[in-house]
């Protein structure tokens, strides 16, 4: 039997953004009927917190509570549990599947009842307990709390599947020692495209990968640099921010360009300027990356154009000289028959 996991969307942990998530997470649905919300809370209930943020030391251990609300007309059994977070390649926030063991934050979080049944319409404030180890490494770790419901469903050849629908909210630890904020730029690909109107230039598009290299999660804003030989044309373009990028995880962007010059051979330079994320203040700053590749900008269509403009001209200077040519030979013709003439009158008179 093929398993299928489905992430719930629009939910606190799945969103894709450089700052923490929105306050509220929302309620998600699984079967129809069927929804409930997750979210910080104290042992009261919900207490604001877009998500939960730490700073410890390691070794420390420190007890907090995640609000499990049942939104459904029953009574509702969920999965609790807590997994690693990673940044998926268009900059996404997401957990490791279900199915998968944890091996940083989230295996640092114990749940004293991994299963609860909350009451139509209510809520539960379950206790938790993170206790970061003592080799635990210096910077920020991330990961999601859940609450999970499994079902069952038929695909489209009426094959039964399991189906796993998870709701949480955002873990964000940091814990204390050296920071190393960095990024750096992979695997720069650069394409040009020139354009139909001779008068601009084309479109560079770069492809570029962003890799965070550091320990701290950070954003970053690109900057493509192209110029054509002896820095003839010199051209700037600046991108927007990239998305959240945890330690470890990487980004792939795209920087375009318009009206980049067609000269033959451009040199391209790609530079990442990392910044932190949301109200950070890292020190030392973040270090950037710049990396360089050089690609052809051949003008086709102003060669295109410049061939039969040049086939005009060369046509106009060889009709010119032909009559030049022409013009010569007939002066020329004329000035013999001129001698010949007086060469003829003047042999009449000496006779």
């Amino acid at each position: 039997m093929r398993l299928l996991a489905a992430m719930a969307t629009g939910i606190a942990l799945l969103g894709a953004a450089p700052a923490p998530p929105a306050p509220s997470p929302g309620p998600s649905s699984a079967p129809s009927a069927v929804t409930w919300g997750v979210a910080p809370s104290s042992p009261d209930g919900p207490n604001g917190r877009p998500a939960f943020t730490y700073k410890l030391d390691p070794g420390a251990t420190l007890t907090d509570y995640v609000a499990v609300t049942n939104h459904s007309t029953r009574p509702l059994t969920l999965n609790l549990y807590a997994s690693d977070a990673f940044t998926t390649r268009d900059g996404g926030f997401d957990l490791l599947a279900g199915g998968q063991q944890p091996t940083d934050v989230g295996a640092w979080v114990r749940f004293t009842q991994r299963s609860v049944t909350i009451p139509s319409t209510s809520r539960l404030n379950v206790p938790f307990t993170l206790a970061v180890p003592e080799n635990a490494t210096p910077g920020d770790h991330a990961g999601g709390v859940v609450a999970s419901l499994a079902t069952s469903a038929a695909d489209a050849q009426g094959n039964q599947v399991a189906v796993d629908h998870r709701v949480g909210t955002r873990i964000y630890l940091r814990v204390t020692g050296e920071l190393q904020p960095a990024l750096t730029v992979e695997n720069l690909r650069v394409r040009h495209a020139g354009s139909l109107n001779p008068l601009v230039g084309g479109t560079l598009t770069a492809t570029v990968t962003v890799r965070n290299t550091g320990n701290v999660r950070l954003t970053g804003r690109p900057t493509l640099d192209v110029a054509g030989p002896l820095g003839l044309g010199r051209r700037s373009v600046e991108a927007g921010d990239l998305p959240e990028i945890l330690p470890g995880g990487e980004v792939t962007t795209t920087v375009r360009m318009t009206g980049a010059p067609p000269l033959f051979r451009l040199t391209t330079k790609l530079t990442i300027s990392p910044a932190a994320v949301g109200d950070q203040v890292l020190d030392p700053p973040p270090q950037g990356d710049t990396t360089h590749v050089t690609v052809w900008a051949v003008p086709w269509l102003q060669l295109a154009l410049l061939v039969p403009f040049s086939l005009a001209v060369w046509l106009l200077i060889v009709a010119r000289r032909r009559r030049l040519r022409g013009m010569a030979q007939a002066v020329a013709a004329a000035r013999e028959q001129g001698r010949m003439e007086g060469s003829r009158t003047d042999r009449k008179d000496e006779q």
